[in-house]
């Protein structure tokens, strides 16, 4: 096999996964068919056949749509696992609307939607992990890399350089470093070679990607570099060395026409913050419903323990530094505060009720923040909100606080799942929403969610 083949032949590749991923709908709902019902020989009934075609058309056009066939090229397994899952999940959703919109959804089994459902997502699964160790035990071994040259020497350069080396990002194979300045310099223990000769160089040796790698007050040198590149038909990306910097979801955006860097954005922007409102509305309905007995409960208990409303208001911060107010069920006695003012929550804190103290201890207290997500004040997921006298406090004293605000606050998060709450490291906190907000996708908030299932609400930092 060339060591090129693949790369050759890259656009066939990408078809024959689409045809496959229609052929495993098609395949997938007819077997889920043959074992509801056990008939293996007999035709498919023309409602379900007409179904699951639909569901095929629907695949074939939205999983382009959301990304499922990028290439999978120094990404990750995790990628295209989660786009795959959340078209087909799309796809299904669809259907269903369809079915019910249409009043024909007692015509068709639950149990052969609940086999379709998961025989398909199975399906489409193991196909990825499939090609995707097929690809990767193929680069493993120098089949099927793009060659790349660096230009420069910097943090960044040498990051560059690392990963390429890394395994889990195999793909790429960095043969050569240029550089831009006039001192000789190495990345990672390759000398890099005059800026002179890069030209030359691009065309000998049939290089696919040149990466620039310069500080942002190095941008002047970018002329000459490209200059060398004038009459080359390789790609050329910028990747300016911003390791130094606090940066939220960088990226390209084009605005007026004109491609702009990103430094610091919010990822709840056009379609991503339609999906996270979806998300919370039905999720916090669903839940509601769930918990009104034991809400009902709790509200009784604070009631009959203690003089004073059933929950306490408090004004926190959410989304953009917008103050409001957070519902909790009140677990202090309702002048706890006017002698001491705004204080921090702490293990021996004695201002609780006792069933305050249980709640507190549980996290039950927070059970009515549900209600802040259906107004739009909160999200299941996100960053914990603060007080704003204590945003005051913080903002310039723990590096990025204030970018946690640029999504909604949560009810749990990154940080709470992995043990960071209550008096605990702040820094390390907000190294975790900043994080979540980094990584932010459906598939993180549902394992967000998952996990808070799995490991509770209790905690010894819960008071």
């Amino acid at each position: 096999m060339k060591r090129g083949l693949l790369r050759a032949y890259s656009a066939g590749f990408t078809a024959l996964s689409r045809i496959a991923d229609v052929v495993l709908v098609l395949g997938s709902g007819t077997l889920a068919y043959a074992l509801r019902f056990r008939r293996v020989s007999d035709a498919l009934p023309l409602s379900y056949a007409a179904v699951i075609v639909i569901a095929a058309l629907l695949a074939a056009l939205l999983f382009p749509l959301l990304g499922v066939y990028r290439s999978w090229r120094a990404r990750g397994l995790r990628a295209p696992v989660g786009q795959v899952l959340l078209g087909w999940v799309a796809v299904f959703v669809l259907i269903l609307l369809m079915l019910v919109l249409t009043k024909d959804n007692e015509q068709f089994s639950r149990w052969w939607m609940g086999l379709w459902f998961l025989s398909t997502a199975a399906a489409l699964l193991l196909l990825r992990v499939g090609l995707y160790t097929l690809l990767h035990a193929l680069r493993a071994r120098g089949y099927n890399l793009r060659k790349a040259v660096i230009v420069g020497c910097g943090a960044q350069a040498q990051a560059l350089l690392q990963r390429t080396r890394d395994p889990a990002w195999a793909g790429f194979e960095v043969a050569a470093v240029f550089d831009p300045g006039q001192d000789a310099c190495a990345v990672g223990g390759v000398a890099a070679q005059p800026l002179d000769a890069l030209g030359a160089y691009v065309a000998d040796h049939a290089i696919d990607e040149v990466w620039i790698s310069l500080p942002l007050e190095q941008s002047a040198r970018l002329e000459p570099v490209l200059a060398q590149l004038r009459n080359s038909t390789v790609n050329v990306r910028y990747v300016p060395d911003m390791l130094g910097l606090f940066l939220l979801n960088r990226g390209i955006t084009e605005i007026l026409d004109m491609p702009m860097l990103d430094f610091s954005v919010t990822p709840m922007q056009g379609f991503n913050r339609v999906l996270k409102r979806a998300e919370d509305v039905l999720l916090s309905l669903l839940i509601l419903l769930l918990i009104s007995p034991l809400l009902l409960l709790i509200a009784l208990a604070v009631k009959l323990s203690s003089r004073g409303p059933m929950f306490y208001r408090q004004p926190r911060l959410t989304w953009s530094g917008k103050e409001f107010n957070m519902l909790k069920f009140r677990s202090m006695p309702v002048d706890a505060e006017h002698k001491t003012g705004a204080v921090w929550a702490n293990k021996n804190d004695g201002r609780a009720t006792r069933v305050g103290a249980f709640l507190r201890r549980s996290s039950l207290d927070e059970l009515p923040q549900f209600i802040n997500v259906l107004k739009g004040d909160m999200s299941i997921v996100g960053p914990r909100p603060e007080r704003p006298v204590f945003v005051e406090q913080f903002k310039d004293r723990i590096p990025g606080y204030m970018q946690k605000h640029m999504v909604k606050a949560g009810i749990t998060g990154w940080a709470q799942v992995n043990g960071w709450r209550g008096n605990t490291d702040l820094g390390q906190r907000i190294e975790h929403d900043l994080y979540y907000i980094e990584h932010w996708s459906l598939a993180f908030d549902l394992r967000i969610i998952a996990l808070t299932l799995v490991r509770g609400f209790v905690h010894k930092n819960a008071y």
